[in-house]
């Protein structure tokens, strides 16, 4: 806010307003120094018995997003069967070495970015046939394919081009998308940008995902 600017209201209290505040500066003024510090140590005892008295906060997490050490073994599995699985149709492969890179880091960011690890793998299988090496006649790059301008302005370090930073940097933006958006924008965002044309993109998506849950339910 501009401080130039009036509060609203147009002016501040008149010098003679009666209120809290200026009952309060009357009981100062009549009090000794001594009483004067007793009451402010009072107030301050007061405040940190009302802070340790509150009830604690509970942040939401997103839809899906894997807790506890069961869901984690069985969510690995899924991952892992959905992606080897759709690199066969594709005629396809990843060494064993890179398809646990992939699952590793699928876990790792949709844990970061409280997102469901079967739509993180749904949308990687979507943009990049689950290729680390893709690359769009655009330039996005990567399992994600994620544009490098993009990138640039993601408070994330490493290389585009590698499984582990390309898989963090599309989780953040898609995190970010339905954030703002909601799921079902948010995912048809991550491909349409701001002007979302249909729901092909959107639909695409929901149906690997429900392959992979398939997965994990084989």
């Amino acid at each position: 806010m501009d401080s130039s600017q009036p509060t609203a209201g147009g002016a501040g209290p008149s010098p003679g307003a009666s209120g809290p505040g200026s009952s309060w500066h009357a009981l100062g003024s009549r009090l000794s120094p001594r009483g004067r510090r007793v009451a402010t140590w009072t107030l301050v005892m007061l405040g940190a018995l009302l802070v340790i008295d509150a009830p604690p906060v509970h942040f939401e997490r997103g839809q899906g997003v894997v807790t506890t050490d069961e869901e984690v073994a069985a969510t690995r599995i899924a991952v892992g069967a959905a992606l080897r699985a759709h690199l066969r149709d594709r005629r396809s492969a990843l060494s064993e070495e890179e398809t646990e890179r992939v699952i590793e880091a699928v876990l790792r960011s949709s844990r970061r970015y409280e997102l469901d690890p079967y739509l993180v793998t749904a949308v990687l299988i979507v943009e990049s046939d689950a290729r680390p090496w893709a690359e769009s006649g655009k330039g996005a790059i990567g399992l994600m394919q994620v544009m490098p301008h993009m990138a640039e302005k993601l408070p994330i370090s490493g290389n585009l081009a590698t499984i582990e930073s390309n898989v963090e940097a599309g989780c953040f933006i898609l995190a970010d998308n339905i954030r703002r958006l909601g799921e079902a924008r948010g995912i048809s965002s991550y491909f349409w940008g701001r002007r979302i044309r249909g729901v092909a993109y959107l639909q695409k998506v929901q149906r690997a995902r429900e392959r992979v849950r398939a997965a994990r339910a084989g």
